[in-house]
């Protein structure tokens, strides 16, 4: 019988790994290193006692046994909750030490963008800007006088304890507003005279006012907001929204040390494809088949980004879609990135007696509005009422323990 000859086999090629990424690499180490502290003191059980004497190498030996030892009884004598105590001290350092890296890449980009025209947009140095811990952005139109006057008249401060509360608290308010279609017209005179009494506008230079162009205008209201204060939290409301500043401050308080979020009520409603009716969605059919619904994403009456994420905002306008829905076009900036969706039910509280109720469970609500009416219906009336029955009281901002 012939005897067949074996043909060499193809060598096979280990599969190469994935690179890590910085965030995976650093997780790894801080977790290898407090594993090696577990280990190093069980293997000092295992080891046989050293006949060294005191001296040259064995003294090393001997001191770095000793100092094991040592690491081991603590470990023994410990309880359970000290050790969970060190576990939670390093993944706090963990998410401080991403939150730096963050904030490193942020600034580098930022660089960059000023150094290559970034598209179009100048981005400033933060080193010059004025630091603050969150700026709340209230968007308005030139109509929305009487909105205004209602919200100075309950939950945004006037005058100098506006003033105060920017300088002592590092909060800031300002009414959103752009230009008219015909710059230097009759609305854009009168929003000019009332900035001048009250100090609480941002004008957006580069915006023309417009119900379809909401999207636009939260756009342009970052870009503006980033390129004035160097905050840690940026946030966007309508004007006819009840907001306790106090609870949204320590709500917002709770994720500082996470370098991208985007905090709001997260909702996932319909795409509207029938010419005419409320939110129609003229590219519907990007999002699927008919019926479906859009990706989750904050509702439109109030919501907070981080910095990083206004950053990017900034940095990447003119190259940020623009949908039919304002939120919808936020929610699609940032679907694509590695970031913390936060879905906050306080700052979605119902009008009395819903807001009330909670106050008085010692819940407090950080914003309310009525969901049929997309804010509080007829809010110049109703505001003064809401603000008694859901405030949080005037000096609960100024003792606000996160800020």
């Amino acid at each position: 019988m012939a005897l067949t000859e074996r043909q060499p086999q193809p060598e096979k090629k280990a599969p190469r790994g994935r690179p890590m990424s910085g965030k995976a690499v650093v997780v790894l180490c801080a977790t290898s290193f407090f594993v090696g502290l577990l280990l190093s003191g069980r293997m000092a059980l295992l080891a046989p006692p050293s006949s060294e004497t005191n001296t040259g190498h064995g003294s090393g030996i001997r001191l770095f046994a000793d100092d094991c030892d040592q690491s081991r009884r603590k470990l023994e004598e410990g309880k359970p909750n000290d050790i969970m105590k060190e576990v939670s001290r390093t993944h706090q350092a963990i998410q401080s030490l991403d939150k730096s890296v963050s904030s490193l890449e942020m600034e580098l980009a930022v660089e960059r963008a000023r150094q290559n025209g970034g598209l179009g947009v100048s981005a400033p140095s933060r080193g010059r800007l004025p630091k603050a811990f969150v700026v709340v952005g209230i968007n308005t139109a030139f109509s929305s006088k009487m909105r205004r006057d209602s919200l100075r008249d309950t939950w945004v401060p006037r005058g100098e304890r506006l003033r105060r509360l920017e300088k002592d608290k590092g909060v800031v308010v300002r009414f959103v507003i752009g230009h008219s279609a015909t710059p230097g017209g009759a609305l854009d005179r009168a929003v000019d005279a009332e900035a001048a009494a009250t100090g609480d506008f941002l004008r957006l230079a580069d915006h023309v006012e417009g119900y379809h162009e909401l999207s636009g205008k939260t756009r342009a209201y970052f870009a503006a907001a980033v390129a004035t204060w160097d905050a840690e939290f940026y946030v966007k409301v309508d004007d006819d929204v009840h907001v306790n500043l106090g609870m949204l401050a320590a709500r917002l308080g709770k994720y500082r040390d996470r370098p991208r979020v985007y905090v709001g009520c997260m909702k996932s409603g319909p795409v509207l494809s029938q010419k005419g009716v409320k939110y129609y969605e003229p590219e519907y059919w990007k999002f699927g088949d008919e019926g479906n619904k859009y990706f989750r994403h904050a509702t439109g009456q109030i919501y907070a980004v981080s910095r990083d994420l206004a950053s990017y905002i900034s940095i990447n306008q003119p190259i940020l879609h623009r949908f039919a829905n304002e939120d919808v076009s936020l929610g699609a900036w940032l679907i694509g990135l590695e970031v913390e969706h936060v879905d906050d039910r306080s700052l979605c509280c119902a009008t009395p007696p819903d807001c009330e109720w909670k106050k008085q469970a010692g819940n407090v609500c950080a914003a309310s509005f009525d969901w049929s009416c997309s804010g509080i219906c007829k809010s110049v009336d109703r505001m003064r009422a809401i603000h008694s029955a859901c405030g949080e009281g005037d000096g609960a901002v100024w003792s606000a323990a996160a800020i």
